[in-house]
């Protein structure tokens, strides 16, 4: 039955995923830092408890033992707010996960300022790129709950340390029920010949928005879901410049070192086109409801359009 156009929460994915994982593989584990209400892992506990380790306000502990778990043969989800991951356990992140290229697998909520209230202390924008930066890190934003659903089974069963990114609040369900997630590689989502927008997480529904609005005004834009920010589908977003001629990246992340700098490093080096980034530009976040933040800094599908009639005007 389809979800299209209803509104829920990455984080629900995560929830409902773990406790698929836990029925099908008796190796998955599960840590979380004292939310488990928020990140949803509760309903792992809730029917594995011995499988479940309430490790506290530790960030850093929970990675260390997540990792000595993976080193015994488990495959752990450790879980807390994308501020703290990748902020407040970076060290550990690096030096005992990354480093050894360790089996964990990190389930990061409330990432982006769709947060909201809670105000730039808790707006993780720089998780992508500080995951990114990690050696051998895999980095996946889902763009809605089936997705999120399907990322966090490919987490699973990919060896080696991965970092996901879910959202607190209801994003709407964009793919049907034939989506089907592929790690590493891009979905066309609309094919077009004028300019491709690139987006990821909630952006991917601004996106489509967009390339819609712009149709009326006689452009044919092309649409890629980037799910998979590290390894980046650089085959995917070559083809889209080299026969659309110019790309506009959408992210809810700083322009710094997520989506747009991925991008950017791949057609600087193979095929370099108009571009823009759209994102959050260098500042912290605020507090403020979703869709005010989300105005705010721009992360609309009417910024999209008009970014992509700039690359467009740019192309001759």
């Amino acid at each position: 039955m389809t979800m299209l156009g209803k509104k829920i929460a990455t984080r629900e994915a995560y929830g409902d995923a773990l406790v698929e994982l836990g029925k099908e593989n008796p190796n998955v584990v599960v840590l979380d830092a004292d939310l488990s209400a928020s990140t949803r892992t509760s309903k792992f506990a809730a029917q594995f408890p011995e499988r479940f380790f309430q490790m506290g306000i530790a960030e850093q502990d929970m990675m260390g033992t997540a990792a000595g778990l993976a080193a015994a043969g488990k495959i752990p989800f450790a879980s807390t707010f994308a501020m703290f991951a990748t902020g407040r356990a970076y060290d550990q992140v690096r030096n005992s996960i990354g480093y050894p290229g360790l089996n964990v697998k990190i389930g990061a909520t409330h990432a982006g300022v769709t947060v909201g209230e809670d105000g730039a202390t808790h707006q993780a924008l720089e998780d992508i790129a500080l995951m990114r930066a990690i050696p051998g890190m895999t980095v996946i934003v889902p763009a809605d709950y089936v997705e999120a659903v399907q990322a966090v089974k490919a987490a699973a069963a990919h060896v080696g340390p991965v970092y996901l990114r879910f959202t607190r609040g209801g994003v709407p369900v964009v793919f049907g029920d034939d989506y089907q997630f592929q790690l590493g590689k891009a979905a066309l989502l609309r094919d077009g010949g004028d300019a491709t927008i690139i987006a990821c997480g909630v952006m991917v529904g601004a996106a489509l928005e967009a390339a819609e609005a712009l149709a009326g005004e006689g452009l044919s834009i092309r649409v890629l879901n980037m799910g998979t920010i590290k390894p980046l589908d650089g085959e995917a977003v070559i083809k889209a410049a080299r026969e659309t001629g110019a790309v506009v990246t959408a992210e809810e992340h700083s322009i710094i070192g997520g989506l747009g700098s991925a991008v950017a490093e791949v057609l600087g080096e193979n095929c370099p086109v108009p571009m823009k980034r759209v994102g959050v530009p260098d500042v912290f976040g605020q507090s403020g409801g979703a869709g005010e933040l989300l105005e705010h800094y721009g992360l609309t599908a009417a910024n999209v359009a008009q970014r992509v009639r700039e690359v467009v005007g740019r192309k001759a």
